[in-house]
């Protein structure tokens, strides 16, 4: 009975031991980046991208792609996590983007991190005009001088049938 206890007892040293030793050492190791996310994953041109990336520590990342400017991402808090904001390119292509981020001389990238998409093209004319061109104002005159001549022979029908 107490070769059992003490055996209870020593195998619950020693899982409390090796579950405190991988914690006690990776305090110790480096950090090492993870988790790069850029939210939201589609977005227009012009848009704000929000960056995030782990293990960066206390150093300063620095977050690339061919849709923006570098961008500088902060520590947030006392926590392993930065962030930042980028702006996308107005002139930047549609379709998916890759985002690297550089901290610590660590690299960290994901291939398609989000997705630009265009304007929409509806047709005639669409999204991708501004204002009115001339045939729009040739028509619309059309309609306006078709709506008057109408409502004058409406007018003058109505006229003559009260002198009947």
């Amino acid at each position: 009975m107490r070769t059992t206890r003490a055996l209870a007892a020593a195998a619950a040293v020693v899982a409390t031991l090796s579950l405190a030793a991988p914690a006690a050492v990776a305090d110790g190791m480096p950090n090492t980046l993870s988790n790069l996310i850029a939210l939201p994953s589609v977005i227009a041109r012009g848009g704000q991208l929000t960056i995030t990336v782990d293990g960066c520590g206390a150093g300063m990342a620095t977050a690339t792609s061919d849709a923006f400017s570098p961008t500088i991402l902060r520590r947030v808090d006392s926590s392993n996590t930065s962030r930042g904001t980028a702006t996308v390119n107005n002139n930047a292509s549609t379709g998916s983007h890759s985002i690297t981020v550089t901290c610590n001389s660590q690299t960290l990238t994901n291939p398609a991190a989000f997705t630009i998409i265009g304007g929409v093209r509806g047709g005639l004319g669409g999204g991708s005009t501004t204002g009115a061109t001339p045939t729009d104002m040739a028509i619309g005159g059309g309609l306006v001088a078709a709506a008057v001549v109408g409502g004058g022979l409406f007018w003058m029908r109505r006229r003559a049938e009260k002198r009947i």
